[in-house]
């Protein structure tokens, strides 16, 4: 939406109010609308052709003072008609034919002027150039000038009436509903929208809600102080300080945040704000994501949590990302995964010669094989349906196709399951990946990278204590002589918007208004989004010699309680009103905060500002081999109760947690803290 644009159109529509006679008007434009769009395309040409031979007549009538004799006119006649098929022909080149007429805006205005300059420019060289005279030039100026004018307008008068078109046609649909709910959801009348942005994306984003006809747009909300009291169209700009009182005069159910430059900070400063207010917010693409073309300006979507974290994501360093992938063959264990997943979309964007994707679910696989295959269809991808724990078969897939670098995602990770199957735990977790370091080294695989998680540190699971195997295991394959590939170990947190975290799971439970259910009032997590995780993975794997423990910064820890106050707030709803907060206990082997390092004082900086190095304690593969070969038995021969006993010999930090019984207390109407993050708990930071 521009300003001239809205301007002219409001014109128009005082002038169908008052000049024209509507109904017939709209059962023209109805008519036309419903053509094919070939004869839509020949009616706007036939259309063109008659705005020109009236502004020729009415350009030839004021060169010869109102008086324009038979005689003249017919002498003109063939150049008149040669004239205006010129024009089409021009305005047919200059695309004027091809836009959607009800989504154009300033843009048609542009092509309109730049045909009619080049038609009457051409002109102009044919007569300076071949003695071509059509028509007295100073009929040919002013011929333009009207047709160019008649143009715009016929244009913006259609576009116009065919939105009032679309706009009684929805009301007509929706009065027809008789679910009351649907109608509330959906009438037009309901929404009311104020735009938290009045830059170009805030301008933009109210264009396309003024043509969906589903929102009223009542105001834009602008921190610039020359900004405020001024007008985008017939909607008025005011400043932060005055949202409270326009969300209460106006009912305002929506408010809509089109600012994709600002920065993460300023971000969650702003939606701290808003989830003051009880009223639903969303949010425009990032400017990253529209640059992309991963999505567009209108396409409105929930609050990334990432938005409520304020973290600022550092720029990644391309020759880390690339070292291990460019012009190599990549494997990627657990591909169809939250983690696997994103990995291999990271890492075809580094240009890999192969990328091999090995996952034990077909459906899984399938999924992020036709997902990559679909949007880098230059790339060679090779499926491979297989287990970890399947030496042979992992072995071919690493010969067949000569892999360099492994990313080793493939994993058990939800705490509870793993608690309640043990064994399951064991041979996946630490079986799998000694099986997967030892096929590595065998077949001379330069790389191999674990992805492991801030549970291992101190764990209270079955879960944490098996991925801290894993890393003993790769620390004394890695002092072992002898050996080629080098084993490198990446630990991180929680990543927003995994299979079973909390978020989809908070975001699920709001949208069909159940309690929101967390396991305990104080527990804390640290978080990071899926791809700036696995873009750091990628450059840690890039660093070190091997036997290295890598730690992503993940910032301070968040309450999760407060995250999910802050997600009911910033949907409209009122916590302990609208949805209730259930405290059930925390369940088995569940921390109430996470740890990055084993020894907080171990932590060296890196080449990159947010990964950090740590040598952890470890065994050599003497004491470790024969730890490893009586849990892998006992794990086999399904002997549950000598799992966590042999648990803590291998990992003597293992400590199983005694838990409370769960019980269930909705909290009522209780003030909560804003989400900020806590430091108490903090252990590492930038």
């Amino acid at each position: 939406m521009s300003v001239p644009v809205t301007q002219i159109t409001t014109y128009i529509d005082r002038i169908c109010q008052f000049g024209l006679n509507w109904s017939l008007l709209k059962s023209i434009v109805k008519y036309v609308v419903e053509l094919p769009s070939f004869q839509r395309r020949f009616c706007l040409v036939g259309t063109d052709a008659l705005i020109f031979f009236g502004a020729i007549y009415l350009a030839l009538y004021l060169r010869f003072d109102f008086l324009l004799p038979s005689a003249q006119l017919a002498y003109y006649s063939k150049s008149i008609v040669v004239l205006v098929l010129f024009k089409l022909c021009c305005f047919y080149g200059a695309g004027i034919y091809r836009p959607l007429l009800r989504y154009s805006g300033i843009g048609m205005i542009e092509n309109a002027l730049k045909a009619t300059l080049v038609s009457e420019a051409s002109l102009i060289v044919l007569n300076a150039w071949f003695a071509f005279t059509p028509l007295p030039r100073s009929v040919q100026i002013v011929s333009g000038l009207v047709s160019f004018l008649a143009v715009v307008f016929s244009r913006l008068l259609l576009r116009h009436s065919i939105h009032k078109v679309d706009l009684l046609t929805f009301r007509y649909k929706h009065q027809k509903q008789t679910n009351s709910k649907s109608r509330e959801r959906f009438n037009p009348a309901h929404t009311s929208v104020v735009i938290y942005g009045a830059g170009q994306a805030g301008i933009l984003l109210a264009d396309a809600l003024e043509r969906d006809h589903q929102h009223n747009v009542v105001g834009f909300i602008d921190d610039n102080p020359n900004l405020v009291g001024r007008q985008i169209g017939k909607v008025s700009i005011y400043h932060s300080s005055d949202l409270t009182s326009l969300v209460s005069a106006h009912d305002v159910n929506l408010i809509l945040l089109a600012i994709p430059s600002a920065q993460a900070a300023q971000r969650q400063k702003i939606l701290t704000r808003l989830s003051l207010l009880a009223v639903e917010v969303r949010t425009v693409p990032t400017l990253g994501e529209i640059m992309a073309h991963q999505a567009s300006i209108a396409q409105t979507r929930e609050v990334d949590v990432a938005d409520l974290l304020g973290r600022e994501e550092v720029q990644p360093v391309p020759a880390l990302l690339q070292a291990n992938i460019t012009g190599k063959v990549v494997l990627v264990t657990g591909a169809g995964g939250s983690i696997g997943s994103e990995l291999c979309r990271q890492i075809v964007q580094q240009q890999p010669r192969m990328i091999v994707l090995y996952e034990v679910s077909e459906f899984a696989l399938y999924s992020i094989e036709l997902e990559l295959a679909e949007a880098y269809p230059q790339l060679q991808f090779v499926p491979y349906l297989g287990s970890i724990t399947d030496a042979d078969s992992l072995r071919k897939a690493i010969t067949d196709n000569q892999v360099e670098t492994i990313y080793h995602a493939a994993a058990y990770k939800h705490v509870p399951l793993v608690e309640a199957n043990p064994v399951q735990g064991v041979l996946n977790n630490a079986y799998g990946t000694l099986t997967a370091a030892q096929v590595a080294n065998d077949c001379k695989v330069d790389t191999f990278v674990l992805i492991s998680t801030d549970k291992a540190v101190r764990p209270t699971n079955v879960m944490g204590a098996t991925k801290r195997i894993a890393e003993l295991i790769l620390q004394a394959l890695a002092a072992k002589s002898n050996i080629h590939t080098r084993f490198v170990m990446v630990r991180f947190g929680n990543v927003l918007g995994s299979s079973g975290s909390v978020v989809p799971r908070f975001r699920k439970q709001i949208a069909d208004r159940l309690p929101i259910t967390i396991t305990h009032p104080d527990i804390t997590r640290y978080f990071m989004s899926i791809p700036e995780a696995a873009r750091l993975v990628i450059q840690a794997g890039a660093m070190g010699q091997g036997g290295e423990v890598f730690l992503l910064n993940m910032g301070d820890p968040v309450r999760i309680y407060d995250l999910a106050v802050q997600m009911i707030e910033l949907s409209g709803l009122q916590p302990g009103k609208d949805i209730d907060i259930q405290i059930t206990g925390l369940r088995p082997g569940e921390k109430l905060y996470e740890e990055l390092l084993i020894n907080q004082d171990n932590a060296l900086k890196t080449d990159h500002p947010k990964i950090f190095a740590a040598r952890e304690v470890m065994l050599p593969w003497s004491e470790l081999e024969g730890l490893l070969n009586t849990l892998f038995a006992i794990a086999q021969a399904n002997d549950v109760a000598s799992i966590k006993p042999m648990l803590r010999k291998l990992v003597p930090e293992y400590q199983p947690a005694n838990h409370p019984v769960a019980v269930k207390a909705p909290i009522q109407n209780t003030t909560v803290s804003r989400l900020l993050p806590v430091s108490a708990h903090t252990v590492l930071s930038a």
